[in-house]
C-alpha cells in the first residue's frame, strides 16, 4: 500500500489502516470504559420556568440544616427546597444514605430536634 502513494505520503500510509489486530487485554478495555464515562455527554431536555421571590417563614433551626446541606451539595437553598418538594410531591426520596447521614450531622451541629410527627404542630414564640 505505502508503494502507491508518492514520496512524504508514503511512510504515513501505514498508520491509517485501522485498529492493530491484537486482541484487547483487560486494561485497555477498563483504561477504555474510564476515558468514556469521563468524557460522556448527557441529554436531557431543559425546561423553561419562571422563578417568584418569596418571604418563606421557617424553623430556625431547620433553616441551619437546609442552607448546611445547600452548602454540602453545592446548590443554592432555593435549588435544594425545590428538589425536596418535587420528590415529595412524587412520594419519592431525596435523599440517598451518604446524605442523610450528613443532614443527621447538621441536625446535631444546629441542634434541630424536630421530627415529621411535629409537622403542623408547631408554635411560635410571641
Amino acid at each position: 500500500m505505502s508503494g502507491d502513494l508518492p514520496g512524504r505520503y508514503a511512510a504515513t500510509a501505514d498508520i491509517h489502516r485501522g485498529p492493530s489486530p491484537r486482541p484487547r487485554s483487560l486494561d485497555d478495555k477498563l483504561r477504555r470504559a474510564r476515558f468514556l464515562y469521563r468524557n460522556m455527554c448527557y441529554f436531557v431536555t431543559v425546561v423553561t420556568i419562571e422563578r417568584v421571590q418569596t418571604g418563606l417563614r421557617i424553623e430556625r433551626n431547620t433553616l441551619k440544616v437546609l442552607k448546611g446541606l445547600a452548602e454540602y451539595l453545592d446548590v443554592s437553598l432555593g435549588n435544594l427546597v425545590e428538589g425536596i418538594v418535587l420528590h415529595a410531591f412524587e412520594g419519592k426520596s431525596p435523599f440517598g444514605q451518604p446524605t442523610l447521614t450528613k443532614i443527621d450531622q447538621l441536625k446535631a451541629v444546629y441542634g434541630l430536634v424536630l421530627t415529621a410527627t411535629d409537622a403542623h404542630q408547631l408554635k411560635e414564640q410571641q
